[in-house]
């Protein structure tokens, strides 16, 4: 497996994203602990979760619970897995997704979150999303006070732009390590955001990087340029778009949700395959797309 760095961490090139485990359309946890086992056998080493990923109100954590009994089942070496999850994103249980990005919510979730985890120090803690009612600053320091008093070993933001990326580094006193935004071939508008990590060598985790749960499976529909590549390879359309990824620049790490253990197989395998200067070129203009 290819390997990338998220701060001192060295990491498995694709991601494992946990969420589709655990919301609207979730499967029985025998499948979802078969797709952690199939990532893990993969050589995948950085696994993505919330604590906003569940689906009811009443079990907040759901999958930072789930992703720890696949963790504990699994019969091999786990120490070397960075487990990546975040706070500061609510879901009251009506389908819709709320924040609270209070200093004090904050340092509430984050000692949840490691008991559900069953760690004392979490991997890699990352802001979820801003909230509007509190300057970011603000939260942004309670990430901070968690760094220096070793509840988090690493921290990050999710949601951000170029703005805030600085001024979380600049609150972190340079600590910042990771930057999880949307990104894929649909959704390039975080490109600056992503150009600008890889200037300053912050890794950037491009989330639903096939497009979203409901629309992974028709990258190649959507994505003329993406099938012609596909089939040129020999490989699926969602390959190509993670290799294309992975080529944008050495700070990338795509965490690719997946429920099914198949889809993860896949997905790890973007690290093999190679795609040419005219082909990269044509997956990123944005006209021939749609062609």
């Amino acid at each position: 497996m290819q390997q990338r760095t998220i701060g001192p961490r060295t990491v498995s090139a694709i991601g494992l994203g946990g969420m589709p485990m655990s919301i609207e359309g979730r499967p029985d946890e025998a499948r979802s602990i078969a797709t952690v086992h199939a990532a893990l056998e993969a050589g995948v080493t950085l696994i993505d979760t919330a604590d906003a990923y569940h689906l009811h109100a009443d079990e907040v954590g759901h999958n930072e619970e789930l992703i720890a009994r696949a963790l504990r089942a699994w019969g091999g070496d786990t120490s070397d897995v960075l487990v990546a999850t975040k706070g500061g994103h609510l879901r009251p249980g009506d389908g819709s997704w709320t924040q609270d990005g209070r200093p004090e919510y904050l340092k509430e979730a984050v000692k949840a979150s490691a008991r559900r985890l069953g760690v004392e120090a979490i991997g890699l803690y990352q802001f979820h999303r801003p909230d509007t009612r509190v300057p970011y600053a603000d939260s942004v320091g309670a990430i901070r006070d968690l760094l220096d008093e070793g509840v988090i070993e690493l921290a990050g933001i999710s949601n951000a732009n170029v703005a805030q990326i600085d001024l979380a580094n600049e609150i972190l006193g340079g600590r910042l390590v990771s930057v999880q935004n949307q990104f894929s071939p649909a959704f390039r508008s975080s490109l600056g955001e992503l150009e600008h990590c890889a200037a300053l060598g912050i890794a950037f985790l491009p989330w639903s990087p096939l497009g979203g749960i409901a629309r992974a499976g028709a990258v190649g529909q959507r994505h003329g340029a993406f099938q012609r590549v596909a089939d040129a390879h020999g490989v699926s359309p969602q390959r190509v778009a993670l290799a294309w990824e992975l080529a944008l620049a050495p700070v990338v790490i795509p965490i690719p949700g997946a429920s099914r253990p198949e889809s993860i197989r896949d997905s790890v395998r973007a690290v093999e395959l190679e795609l040419t200067a005219d082909e990269l070129a044509s997956l990123s203009d944005v006209e021939e797309l749609a062609a």
